[in-house]
Order: C-alpha cells, then structure tokens, then sequence
C-alpha cells in the first residue's frame, strides 16, 4: 500500500457548512460521558440457505439521551435509530414493513439496487398507520454499509430528525477474505453521526429549529448517544461512518492527526486503500475506515473530532498485538463502457433557502424528469450552480444505483471517489461526471441530500425503462400525500403544514 496520506479534506472551504448563515457551530456536550450505543443486530424472523426473513418495524418511543426526561423519539424495531439489518449478498430478502407511527412514512433502502419504485421505498410507496406492507428482492451488489431511512416527501427531513435511520449491512465473499476487523460490536462498529438541539424537558422541536437550508443542532449525537466513550480491545478497529445529519457536513479528524485507512465508501470496497488524517464526509455518504491504536498503550484516550469538538472518544485497553498489512489492492471495480450514442444527462442544482431547484424546477410527484434505458450505461453530467455568499456543497444522491465518478470539472476525482458511490457532494461552479446504469427498471429519484433542500424541491424523477417488457406506474399525487397526512393528524387539509411546503408556497410552485 501506498504510504501517502492525505491530509485535507479536498472541498471547497469557502463553501463549508461553517459560512452559512444559518450555521449551527457544535457544542462539547457537558453531561458524564456514556457508552457509545451500538445498535444490535435485528434478527430474521426465518433464514435458509437461500432465504431470510426480517420484519422492520417503525415506532415510536421514549428514549434516555440526556440526564432528566426521557426524549420521544421514533426508529426501526427501537426506540431510536434502530437495529442494523444485514443482507448477504445472492440472497433473496423477504420484509414485512411495519408501521406503527401516528402517521404515514416510508422505507427507503438507501445504496440498494433494487426495483423501483415500490420495493425502493421512495415517497410511492407509503405504509400507512397500522398498515403491513411487504417487498421481496435479491440483493445483488458487493459488500457495503447503506442505510435505511424515511422518505415520505415533503417530510422526509422531519421523520429522519424523529429518529428513522439505522444503518444496513451487505456482506459477500469477496470482502469476507479481506484482512478486515469484522467482529461486529468489538472491532467493526456503525457510527451514525446525527446532531440535535434539545429543547425544555430534553425534547426535539423541528418546527422551532427548521431552517430550509438544513436543520442543525448544537449537540452531537453518535448513534442516539450524548458524549459517547468507546473502550478499546482490539488494535486495529473498523469504524462504518455514517453522515445520517440532515445538514450538517462532518470534517473529521483524531487526536494529533492519527493517520487511519479508509477502506470502502458508500457503495462498497475500495480498489486500494487510501490513507488520511482528515476526511469530509457530506449529508449521506459513508466511509468505512480502519484505525490501528498499536502505538497507545492501557489508559490513553484518543478523541475523534469533527472540527474542534470531539464527537467520540476511545479509551484504549489492553489487547493482542496486531500486524496485519493491508494488500495494495483490495477489489476489481467493474466499470462497463458507456453505451454507444447514449446521451449524456444534464442535472443542474440551483438555490438555497427556499429557492432550491433542480433543472429550474421543483419536484412534481407525477413528473417524469429523465430516462434512461435498462441495461444502458450513460454519463451524468451534475453540476452546482449555486455561488451566493460562496455558495454551499450540494450532496447529490441517486436511488437505484451505485454509480462511478468519473471526474470532478474534468479532472480527477477525490482519491477515495474510485469505488461505487450513490452520494457525492458537488463544490459550487462545479460539473461531476458520473457513468450510470440500473440493474431494475422502476421509477427512481435523484435529489440533493441536505434532506430539507430534498423535501423543498431540489429532486426529480428518473423512469429507467425496459423497452423489452414495458410497465406502467402508479404514482402517489400530491393531494392524497396531504390528506393522508391532515388525516392522521386530525385536521383539514388547508391547515396543514409541513415545513417543506414553505418552499413551493414561496415560489408559487406545486409539488
């Protein structure tokens, strides 16, 4: 492996989430440091050679982040967050989706290729209170952390800020030979990284703190924990990093610039590992890394900071001499030729504030955007148009797909850009390009990942179309989304208010 270590964060830094004007700088937290949680595993409900059975459940609860009252929160099979959900790869996957809210949400398997868009659980495919719906897929991409999240547009922002993420794990054979820590809970642990502001009594006021341009708290919350400790067994340990924020962008680093591996991003493993002491990761992305504590000794403490407030802090045990070497390539990335006179598609992400678009458009939930046909692979040109006050890094997301950037204005991605990715942030006055494909067809989104730009309609429609067994969609509209909504909140439709609807209402646009 390479020894070059990489030592900034390569975005934009005029266009850091630090000179918004509504910023919300962290905050060390002052209460008695607590054990990191570390969400279980949900067990199948059935499993054979062939088969698994989960049935995920969407709840609401009470949940003890901070000394005093217990703050209402909701997850998946939990309180808060939830319990990791793991899929093996070549397995067919059957879900009984659960909802036990007050009110309609949906399951959107976030970096799952699969059909769209009912199984992918974007905002077409509502659960309603008390409802049980069920999807079924092979899982059919490498070995990655995705995650689970809500979509139901406009108030994806808001049930993620409620507690409905949790992070899922796709294992294959491949990643299963690789000299990686994969003792989940002692040496591979998730980390959600998530903020909050609690309000009187410890609770969450999104109306209070809703800004269109991304809610933001004060106080870092790692996996649903308020100053969290992790206590250090083992020499060398996998961190599966989640940005689960809303808004905010998470600049990490540890204690004296501790060099750690990076080993797989979003979509899987890494062609090479890459190292760093400082690593950005915007709303959505995941990075998987490996951290080697072999020059620390019993009772020494290594913090992991994200700008100058550490989020988590490791206290180091003893434990066995480890001097496994990393080889210098990890996995083949297959990267299919791009399909002969295949368009090339043109996404541009405009605005702040309210005024966000993409193409010059809000999301119209029965529009058509774009499409692309099944099997084809075609480039993507994105481009952030937005330099107001320096402008801010858009995370662009894709659903249905693990896409490859191929290049940032024409030159060269990020160094850890090189495997499959379905989150990347794109820099003000910048053009991404990325070579796409579909494994299914369906209806499927593409949006920013600053989940308030998405629910304020910075998000359009992609159909990816089998020409050689057409379909047709049933898509939700907008006015039975808000029925349903002032239904289950016991209200008439003119007087409900979701905070995304700011945004079309401002700009005298529909949804």
């Amino acid at each position: 492996m390479s020894e070059k270590i990489y030592t900034d964060y390569f975005f934009d830094e005029p266009a850091y989430n630090t000179h918004d004007g509504g910023y919300v700088p962290l905050e060390a937290p002052e209460t008695v440091p607590q054990p990191l949680g570390i969400p279980s595993l949900l067990k199948p409900v059935k499993e054979t050679a062939t088969d698994t059975y989960y049935e995920v459940v969407a709840q609401a609860g009470e949940t003890q982040i901070l000394p005093g009252a217990k703050t209402k929160t909701w997850g998946y099979n939990a309180s808060l967050l939830g319990q990791s959900i793991v899929f093996e790869e070549g397995k067919h996957i059957h879900i009984d989706l659960i909802n036990h809210l007050p009110e309609l949400t949906t399951f959107h398997w976030h970096g799952l290729n699969v059909p769209g868009p009912y199984v992918d659980g974007g905002c077409h495919a509502p659960v309603y209170p008390g409802e049980t719906k069920h999807i079924d897929f092979t899982v059919n991409q490498p070995a990655a952390t995705l995650w689970l999240h809500a979509h139901p547009c406009p108030s994806t922002a808001e049930q993620v800020w409620h507690g409905l993420a949790v992070p899922v794990i796709v294992k294959d054979k491949i990643e299963a030979q690789l000299p990686f820590p994969r003792n989940y809970g002692v040496d591979d642990i998730p980390l959600v990284l998530q903020d909050r502001k609690f309000h009187e009594d410890n609770q969450w006021d999104y109306d209070a703190d809703y800004d269109p341009d991304g809610v933001q708290g004060p106080t870092p919350m790692i996996n649903g924990t308020v100053n969290p400790y992790f206590d250090v067994t083992t020499q060398r340990l996998r961190l599966r990093i989640l940005n689960g924020a809303n808004r905010r962008e998470w600049r990490l680093h540890f204690d004296n610039d501790l060099p750690f591996t990076q080993i797989a991003s979003d979509g899987g493993i890494l062609p090479e590992p890459i190292k760093f002491t400082h690593l950005m990761l915007t709303c959505a992305e995941r990075a998987e890394i490996i951290v080697d504590f072999g020059q620390f000794k019993p009772g020494d403490e290594v913090a992991l900071y994200s700008d100058d407030v550490a989020i988590v802090r490791f206290r180091v045990h003893e434990f066995e001499p480890d001097n496994t070497v990393l080889p210098d390539h990890l996995v083949d990335i297959d990267s299919p030729e791009v399909t002969a006179d295949a368009p090339v598609h043109h996404v541009v992400m405009s605005g702040m504030d309210e005024e966000v678009m993409m193409d010059d458009k809000k999301f119209g939930m029965q529009r058509i955007d774009a499409k692309q046909e099944l099997g084809h692979v075609e480039y993507w040109d994105v481009t952030n148009t937005n330099e107001m006050h320096g402008g801010m890094v858009h995370p662009y997301h894709m659903h249905g797909t693990q896409f490859l950037v191929v290049s940032r204005n024409g030159h060269e991605p990020y160094p850890n850009e090189r495997g499959f990715k379905d989150t990347v942030g794109v820099n003000p006055g910048e053009t991404v390009r990325l070579k796409v494909w579909f494994d299914y067809a369906g209806v499927f989104m593409y949006h920013c990942h600053i989940i308030e730009h998405e629910d304020g309609g910075m998000m359009a429609q992609l159909e990816v179309v089998d020409s050689k067994h057409p379909q047709t969609y049933k898509l939700m509209d907008h006015h039975t989304l808000m029925k349903a909504f002032a239904e289950e909140r016991g209200i008439p439709v003119e007087k409900l208010r979701l905070a995304g609807m700011s945004s079309y209402e401002k700009m005298n646009m529909e949804m």
